[in-house]
């Protein structure tokens, strides 16, 4: 297990994409309230912004506007990190595209909308993961990639989207394996359905009213993260918000 540190402690940083709604919204507000320093990005500068005046009166934070399938928008997401807080404790890979909606059927699902999925959904984080890497081994960080059970079921529409998670979930325990013993761990997480916008887009018709909130999924993202933490590990959240009630 990764228990070379304790979580959390002020002066933590982390690394958050898709932090401007949503699970990146309430990741970041849960992890300021916890008094870590942030990093946070999102293509909707005027949202980003909101959410970083929001952070900002509990942590310090550092805004990064830009697309994460921009490989230039990575590397500078790194260098400010270095450069504001010389250090990275944990990275949240959240940024995520459904690609297109109303979802297509994958016999409908054309090449340009499947590079789409793929450059957002999984060639992003993983070029993050390459290059937050250096900072995370000197801390003994934690890597955070956020999936879906669309990666496992096979559910009519999500085909693209949920290949791209499954992807993304293979290259988690792949990259974990590789790195093993350098004392860096990776979470993939199931956050389940949640009241977000971009759930109401892929489902508009869904129960939202009986959806945990993001926030809700957020705390309990932190209780996973703040225990003892094997190099890979993959979990439901839902399965643990529903055991933090009950106890």
């Amino acid at each position: 297990m990764n228990d070379s540190q304790t979580w959390f402690e002020r002066g933590h940083v982390a690394l958050i994409t898709g932090a401007s709604q949503g699970f990146g919204r309430a990741i970041g507000r849960r992890l300021a309230e916890r008094g870590l320093h942030l990093v946070v990005t999102a293509r909707d500068e005027g949202a980003l912004a909101e959410a970083a005046t929001e952070f900002g009166q509990r942590a310090l934070v550092e805004a990064v506007a830009g697309d994460v399938a921009d490989a230039d928008h990575l590397a500078t997401l790194i260098a400010r990190t270095k450069d504001r807080f010389g250090r990275l404790d944990l990275l949240v890979n959240n940024a995520s595209t459904l690609g297109r909606v109303p979802l297509p059927a994958l016999e409908e699902l054309d090449a340009e909308v499947l590079q789409k999925l793929f450059a957002t959904n999984i060639f992003a984080p993983l070029h993050l993961m390459q290059r937050a890497f250096p900072l995370l081994a000197v801390t003994g960080g934690t890597i955070v990639n956020v999936s879906s059970d669309a990666a496992l079921n096979a559910y009519p529409g999500w085909g693209g989207y949920g290949a791209s998670k499954a992807a993304l979930e293979h290259v988690s325990r792949t990259f974990a394996a590789e790195h093993e013993g350098a004392g860096v761990s990776v979470l993939v997480v199931d956050p389940g359905s949640m009241d977000t916008k971009m759930h109401r887009d892929a489902e508009p018709g869904a129960d939202f009213g009986a959806m945990a909130t993001p926030d809700e999924i957020a705390a309990a993202l932190l209780e996973v993260i703040a225990g003892p933490r094997e190099p890979y590990a993959r979990v439901e959240l839902p399965d643990l918000l529903g055991a933090l009630v009950r106890s």
